[in-house]
């Protein structure tokens, strides 16, 4: 189930299709256009830096929710964690189409409020569609790591809360001292997932073109997005293949490094 596919895409990154000549056995040719094609490093800057920005803010408000849950002082906790998890179980599909309604300007809340306040506000011109597929992301996902993060807190022996309770330590110093430290292991299965997450972003690229006009997504504004147009538009599954392939290294590589430096950094301490 999982070695079959690789093989073959990586069988399927040796050939080319061509017009003259139908599939043609190209070597790694694939791979060195590849790495001189500017659209693919376009999509995979664009991803790096939605990675460094969206993943640290989702991760913070999932901390801060999973800490609240568990400082046992918001009422209804079983509800509240309920209601933050619900969004992740709802299908990105449909996430991206009550975003698209919600956000758009032409029928949705935004064009209400510019049309009762006199403003032009659009969270989907060019260079603010990231940014609202940023809020996509992080309402979908902040749930499904907030669970993470609770789940390591109910982990921590509840002898180190008496103990600091005898000690005289305050809320803040217990969340210092003990909470998060015993988040230091669950932070790094969650950025790492995230990672993984963002860099194989399709359905909201996918998707919003169809539903607004003018929001500066290309064909190729994510490798994903960008590797699905090259095989089902553009009949070159060979070089979709090895764009695939390539993809997977750059993921399984940042993820590996993050997981070397979060478990030196546990060790450490």
């Amino acid at each position: 189930m999982f070695i079959v596919p690789i093989l073959y895409a990586a069988y399927l990154s040796l050939f080319q299709d061509k017009l003259v000549g139908g599939t043609t056995f190209v070597g790694f040719a694939n791979y060195g256009k590849l790495f001189r094609d500017p659209q693919f490093w376009d999509g995979v800057g664009r991803v790096v830096r939605f990675t460094l920005v969206q993943v640290p803010i989702m991760l913070f408000f999932s901390m801060a929710l999973a800490l609240a849950l568990d400082s046992m002082r918001v009422h209804g906790t079983r509800f509240m964690r309920a209601t933050i998890f619900l969004p992740y179980a709802v299908p990105a599909i449909v996430s991206t189409l009550m975003w698209g309604f919600l956000l758009g300007v032409k029928y949705g809340l935004f064009g209400s409020l510019n049309r009762a306040l006199g403003t032009d506000i659009d969270p989907f011109a060019p260079g603010t569609t990231l940014i609202s597929i940023g809020l996509m992301v992080t309402w979908a996902f902040t749930g499904f790591n907030m669970l993470i993060f609770y789940a390591a807190l109910k982990a921590v022996p509840r002898e180190l809360y008496e103990a600091a309770a005898i000690d005289g330590a305050n809320e803040f110093q217990v969340v210092r001292a003990i909470k998060l430290p015993a988040l230091r292991g669950s932070l790094v299965v969650t950025i790492i997932f995230s990672i993984i997450g963002t860099f194989q972003m399709f359905n909201e690229p996918q998707i919003l073109p169809t539903m607004v006009a003018g929001s500066g997504v290309t064909t190729f504004y994510t490798p994903n997005l960008y590797a699905y147009n090259l095989a089902f538009t553009g009949s070159q599954q060979g070089y979709a293949a090895a764009l695939a392939l390539v993809m997977a290294a750059i993921t399984i590589a940042v993820a590996y490094a993050v997981q070397i430096r979060g478990l030196r950094n546990a060790s450490d301490q």
